[in-house]
């Protein structure tokens, strides 16, 4: 089963997550199948704080991705804040 998730980087108290389309059995930073987008929670700039490719993420969840409940949220925002 494949997942749409987020992979932590970053050091400590200074996260930076990938969103990362993997399989399940894999581990959270571990293999990943494709690299879709980033999280950077910290930054103070809206534009480099979340980047998603609508598009991959689109073509996963029709193969029959998966998508956690944060990206699910993540993609909510970042479509919100497009249109304005």
């Amino acid at each position: 089963m494949v997942k749409i998730r987020l992979s932590r980087h970053g050091s400590n108290k200074k996260p930076f997550y990938k969103i990362v389309v993997s399989d399940i059995r894999s581990a959270r930073n571990g293999r990943f199948i494709e690299k879709i987008g980033f999280f950077n929670p910290i930054c103070c700039f809206e534009k480099n704080k979340l980047q998603i490719n609508l598009k991959k993420v689109k073509y996963w969840c029709k193969v029959g991705a998966k998508i956690s409940n944060r990206v699910k949220y993540l993609i909510k925002s970042h479509k919100l804040s497009s249109k304005i």
